[in-house]
């Protein structure tokens, strides 16, 4: 990559997204970039530039379900692109995690390996998207103020009107400021399961099952949520 994020940030962006994107928001990602080009001195921006965008790899109109999140994880080695995921070579996994897990063993018993790597679950169209989409290394929600939200809130706004055969799982308040950017997409709502709020509303929630249901009520295959 060159010295340039604009320029860099935007050439990952896959064509098929950028379409239906579209000039307004390619451009507003080139002004973020040049506002962490800015900040590459001062701070470590994770996940790394060829992951910001990560999510995206998953093709509009092969979308089955959105779980959104809030922020890239603030530690390089977990930091991936990928709300909630983690590389696979990770064994101590994030609290949110351990919730998540803990709660998808509760909901559907499955027996789970030790990481939680999710690229089986991007695999059958579950698009990963955090709200914001870096961060600085050791500090959650350094970004909150350069602008990822509108190009996010501009995906999930530009992915309901294209299709909603999908479902959207929606976890703790920054996710929920997506919900009147659905329209008619179907969706499951609970607290988060960060260990501030996992006991107040996630746990019990059942969500992956709740979420299956709702696919096969659109008449869509429901998510193997196996690891």
């Amino acid at each position: 990559m060159s010295g340039d994020w604009g320029s860099y940030l935007a050439s990952t962006i896959p064509s098929d997204w950028a379409s239906l994107l579209g000039p307004g928001t390619i451009e507003a990602v080139r002004s973020i970039g040049h506002t962490l080009s800015d900040r590459v001195g001062s701070e470590r921006i994770v996940p790394a530039p060829e992951h910001v965008f990560r999510a995206l790899q998953v093709p509009p109109s092969q979308v089955r379900v959105v779980i959104v999140g809030q922020d890239p994880y603030p530690t390089p080695e977990h930091a991936m692109g990928w709300s909630f995921s983690v590389p696979k070579t990770v064994t101590t996994l994030p609290p949110s995690a351990r919730n998540i897990r803990t709660e998808l063993h509760s909901d559907l018993g499955i027996d789970l390996p030790h990481h939680f790597e999710l690229g089986h679950w991007v695999d059958q169209g579950v698009l990963l998207l955090n709200r914001h989409l870096t961060t600085a290394s050791g500090q959650p929600g350094a970004h909150h103020g350069i602008g990822w939200q509108a190009v996010t809130d501009r995906i999930i706004e530009a992915l309901s009107a294209h299709q909603q055969r999908f479902v959207a799982i929606v976890w703790g308040k920054q996710a929920a400021g997506v919900i009147p950017l659905l329209g008619g997409v179907p969706r499951v709502e609970s607290a988060h399961p960060s260990p501030l709020s996992a006991h107040r509303g996630f746990f019990g929630s059942r969500p992956f099952s709740k979420t299956n249901t709702l696919l096969e009520n659109l008449g869509e295959k429901p998510i193997d949520w196996s690891l």
